[in-house]
């Protein structure tokens, strides 16, 4: 820590907690709003809870690489704009210490995250998507347990349907149970019973045993009269479906890693409809990851506020900025992987316009004597802020007379 005067150490104080906070927040909503579907898809397949959050931890990696750069944009921007707002970046400037010498510190946590995004976009994602998506066959498959909906007729194969009123210990204690088995021959059985309970069959492991007590069987056969028959134990044998494996990995190019898109990708013996997908998910994911070398230059250009103003219009368009080049990449990532455009230009082409516009707004923030990069937007946003608020005096005078001429 010898290499980092104590600005560099208050710099670093003031940009993490920010980032952190935010990370954390962007992050927590995404695995909310996930989460209530989620909740909804297991409870239709009738599969335990638990799977749900089993699910959620592989889509940690997707929502970390979404996440990480929105934390660190903000978390410089905030900081700087702190700062800026308590004329401390003032005093910092006056005695000599430039933008650029107030960047090392941020710059040093950008290549640390970086670094981080890449594995997790390159390794991680691909990776924890796959199995996320294995785990939503199972559940659709009923290889990872189905519950009995109480009240519901549920079908365990299919000429056999179970009913039960009452159900305990995690599903496997039935209470009020009635099922109906038909043959291919048309014989029938009905079986009720007071209560059941299923059980591992030790001969077979793609067969449960559901063991009732007190019950009676009905048998039905065409052409001759039903018998009844009482028992106090009986064991129902029910042959567990046949579930096939999951497919291998790389059913979709984003399920690949980053040596396997190299690999696939630029083989010219394969034809050029399957090389274009991969190409462009290779190029998506490392210009999602070469912009965060940039976001430290956007967020110090949108955090700086006119002077005596303590607008956020700032802190509002550097979000927008982010989630519209992203919006953009996506939508280059989807028309070169369609063979349309060139996926070098359908990504790099809007990475290059990004460029050039972040380093234009530094510049004017940087080095021109009281130069604003959104000045225009900020003083267009000074008189739209004045308008609302002139309104807004106008209309509780209004109201205050219209309450003075009730009295």
């Amino acid at each position: 820590m010898k290499h980092f005067t104590a600005i560099d150490r208050y710099i670093l104080k003031l940009t993490l907690v920010p980032m952190l906070s935010v990370f954390a927040i962007a992050a927590s909503l995404l695995l909310l709003e996930k989460m209530l579907r989620l909740f909804d898809f297991v409870a239709v397949e009738g599969g335990p809870v638990s799977v749900v959050f089993k699910m959620l931890v592989n889509l940690i990696p997707e929502y970390a690489s979404l996440a990480i750069p929105l934390g660190l944009m903000l978390g410089i921007l905030l900081a700087f704009r702190n700062l800026a707002t308590s004329s401390e970046l003032d005093v910092m400037r006056a005695v000599g210490l430039g933008y650029t010498r107030l960047l090392k510190v941020p710059y040093l946590i950008t290549l640390v995250l970086a670094a981080v995004n890449l594995v997790i976009v390159g390794y991680l994602s691909p990776l924890s998507r796959y199995y996320y998506e294995q785990m939503e066959y199972q559940l659709r498959q009923g290889a990872l347990g189905a519950s009995i909906k109480v009240g519901e007729f549920t079908t365990l194969k299919d000429r056999m349907a179970l009913q039960i009123e009452e159900s305990r210990d995690g599903g496997r204690e039935l209470h009020g149970v009635f099922a109906r088995i038909a043959n291919s021959k048309g014989q029938v059985l009905s079986i009720s019973a007071r209560q059941g309970r299923f059980m591992a069959s030790a001969e077979n492991r793609d067969t449960i045993i559901l063991r009732l007590n007190d019950g009676a069987i009905i048998q039905q056969t065409p052409g001759s009269s039903a018998r009844v028959l009482s028992f106090s134990q009986h064991d129902l044998p029910i042959d567990l479906p046949k579930i096939e494996a999951f497919r291998s990995r790389g059913g979709a190019e984003r399920e690949y890693i980053l040596p396997e898109l190299l690999k696939i990708g630029w083989n010219d013996q394969l034809p050029t409809h399957v090389r274009n997908p991969i190409q462009a998910s290779f190029n998506y994911r490392l210009v999602e990851v070469v912009m965060m070398l940039l976001l430290p230059l956007l967020a110090v250009s949108l955090a700086i506020p006119p002077k005596r103003s303590t607008s956020a219009l700032g802190v509002f368009l550097s979000i927008v900025m982010v989630v519209a080049y992203h919006k953009v990449n996506q939508y280059g990532e989807d028309v070169a992987a369609l063979g349309r455009v060139d996926p070098l230009l359908a990504l790099w082409g809007p990475f290059a316009v990004f460029s050039v516009l972040i380093m234009w707004m530094y510049y004017r923030v940087a080095f021109v004597p009281g130069g604003q990069a959104i000045g225009a937007l900020e003083a267009w946003f000074a008189k739209l802020v004045k308008q609302i608020k002139r309104l807004s005096r106008r209309h509780r005078r209004l109201q205050a007379g219209g309450r003075n001429a009730a009295t």
